[in-house]
């Protein structure tokens, strides 16, 4: 299970201590304008070491883009790409190397496949999300052609978390930041409280916000093809998530119908709703309003301070963990949650059913047909 996505897809490979990780991605519309520095600066959002908020292991993550291009558009074939680490401190992690780590995927890893790599949790590291990222930065380059735009934010950071509808805030603020928070005020709390966590050797959680617009009517399939099904399985995929609500989610559980039901009027010829408690999903499939989620994430595992725990042979000991670890992954992780957006979205809008498109007698239908060809 390295491959992700139906038509639009990312097959990954690598590991934190590797020699790269890299990955190929397949169903590319061709004649997609390729652009390069967009792609680094999505990984660029991504990396370590961009501040002190971050684990201090420092790696250029320049991507290497080896095919599927030609004169600066995708081809239509399998783009594959690799991202090289130049920084690795395996040394730091020897002690790891029979003993398990709380919380972490040691044991589970261990017990299924009768081997690891204790080096930065191998496989397992949220440095694979570098592929992600790269999918990610591409299907954004397809979605443009469409309108279609992908914003995330960081919304909570421990118990310090935005209070207002993410409309209510200006997004274009929320790079301004080293937390990723379209608050001033609430970002610099945020960065308080993850410089006090870090300096006690513990960590923190969080959860980041994400807004999909321009999404057409009709993306989504019923019953077992929901788009907030594929969304949720996207964003649990990622390394520490631990949670997923679209719209009001569970804060529907206290609501009676005559608060939340989004009524339909028409406006100007154009059928709507007077709200999106919905989050832009009804029936498992896009309604034309924005599509908004919220991603909850673990505080990160790794401690820099002792642990109890056992070691391969079921021995107690004490744990104390060496190494470069970052006290908060919200940050790092709003553009990861932005990628796996947007290759689901790609992914699900490349199954629409063509015949569906009669349906749009408007621009993006015209957009569809000549950018895919159909």
């Amino acid at each position: 299970m390295n491959t992700f996505g139906k038509l639009f897809t990312l097959t990954t490979f690598g590991e934190s201590h590797g020699a790269a990780i890299g990955g190929v991605v397949d169903g590319m519309p061709a004649g997609i304008d390729i652009d390069l520095d967009f792609i680094q600066s999505e990984l660029n959002r991504r990396r370590p070491g961009q501040s002190k908020l971050t684990t201090s292991r420092q790696e250029g993550d320049k991507v290497e883009l080896l095919s599927g291009i030609f004169e600066g558009k995708s081809t239509g074939c399998p783009i594959g790409f690799i991202v090289r680490n130049e920084n690795q401190h395996s040394q730091d992690y020897e002690n790891l190397r029979t003993v398990f780590r709380p919380s972490h995927a040691d044991f589970t890893y261990q017990s299924k496949y009768g081997i690891r790599d204790h080096r930065g949790g191998g496989r397992s590291s949220a440095r694979i999300t570098i592929s992600r990222v790269v999918a990610g930065a591409l299907a954004k380059l397809a979605l443009r052609k469409l309108g279609i735009t992908i914003q995330a934010y960081t919304s909570q950071v421990g118990d310090i978390c935005l209070d207002k509808d993410y409309s209510k805030y200006d997004l274009s603020l929320t790079e301004q930041n080293a937390v990723r928070c379209p608050d001033a005020e609430k970002g610099a709390l945020m960065e308080q409280l993850i410089t006090q966590v870090k300096s006690e050797g513990d960590t923190v959680g969080g959860v980041i916000t994400c807004i999909i617009k321009g999404c057409p009517v009709g993306i989504g399939e019923p019953e077992f093809g929901k788009l907030h099904a594929a969304l949720g399985a996207a964003m649990l995929s990622i390394n520490a998530v631990k949670g997923f609500e679209y719209g009001d989610g569970f804060d529907f559980a206290s609501k009676r119908g005559s608060e939340v039901n989004d009524l339909f009027v028409n406006k100007s010829g154009t059928i709507t709703t007077t709200s999106n408690h919905s989050g832009g999903i009804q029936g498992g499939i896009s309604n034309g309003q924005d599509i908004y989620f919220r991603t909850a994430f673990k505080p990160v595992a790794t401690l820099l301070q002792p642990q109890e725990t056992v070691d391969m042979e079921g021995n107690s000991t004490t744990l104390t963990v060496r190494g470069r670890h970052d006290p908060c992954v919200v940050p790092r992780a709003v553009p990861v949650v932005e990628a796996m957006a947007a290759a689901t979205i790609l992914d699900q809008f490349l199954s629409m059913k063509h015949p569906f498109l009669t349906l749009f007698n408007n621009k993006i239908a015209k957009n569809l047909q000549k950018v895919w060809r159909i």
